[in-house]
């Protein structure tokens, strides 16, 4: 008997907007505590082209917030270990796993000409900064996870156009970037954002981290694959 995964996906949305899910392809820059559940959240709705980047390894400080790390993953690539999970859930998912940065050295090795949605879940604020840029210059749409750390509350939890963000200093410094560049995105995107900002209450023991939990930073990342999901499945 052969199992129909996406039955209740095409029941929601109709043949024809699953299909295109199926068909669209999308790039993934960080899986962390963002990234991964946004990239969860596409292959089981159906998005079965997907290239997930990043450049770090399992650590134990990732097991409360990622979906891949695990005291078993530890240790292990992170796009490997997503790439493997990934493939129990849809064994025909393409699923391009690559250990990278995207920065100025790498930018190059990537086409953006070839996805329908670039999704920003990266943390550096030079790098985040190209890869806005880049994405606003292709043909793909671009969707942006803002800072997720230092919150608790999943119902501040927004979606905004950049320049509308409100209350998140990781907003604030790429735009304060961006105009002292000279070098402004050249078109708008919608980004997941909150504007709670808690201090941590703890001492923390890597430098400059925040912390952050998973009921905050995995509905940053439903809420991306939810905009790629909800623009895919529109009427064309």
């Amino acid at each position: 008997m052969t199992t129909d995964y996406q039955s209740r996906t095409r029941l929601l949305v109709g043949d024809d907007a699953a299909r295109r899910l199926s068909d669209i392809k999308v790039i993934v820059f960080g899986v962390g505590g963002v990234g991964s559940w946004c990239v969860e959240g596409l292959v089981r709705s159906g998005v079965r082209r997907v290239t997930i980047v990043d450049p770090d390894c399992v650590c134990p400080s990732n097991v409360n917030r990622q979906l891949m790390a695990t005291a078993e993953t530890v240790g292990r690539v992170k796009v490997d270990a997503l790439k493997e999970h990934l493939l129990t859930i849809n064994p025909e998912a393409e699923i391009d796993a690559r250990h990278a940065a995207f920065c100025a050295d790498t930018a190059g090795q990537f086409d953006l000409a070839e996805y329908d949605y670039v999704i920003d879940a990266i943390d550096s604020l030079q790098d985040k900064m190209l890869l806005i840029r880049t994405a606003c210059d292709s043909l793909a749409t671009l969707f942006s996870s803002m800072g997720a750390a230092r919150k608790l509350d999943p119902t501040r939890v927004s979606v905004a156009e950049f320049w509308k963000v409100q209350g998140c200093p990781l907003a604030r410094s790429l735009r304060q970037g961006f105009k002292k560049s000279g070098m402004l995105p050249s078109r708008k995107f919608r980004c997941v954002y909150s504007d709670e900002l808690l201090d941590n209450a703890g001492t923390p023991q890597e430098p400059r981290a925040n912390g952050s939990m998973v009921h905050i930073t995995a509905v940053f990342g439903f809420t991306l694959a939810g905009l790629v999901i909800g623009d895919a499945v529109k009427e064309r």
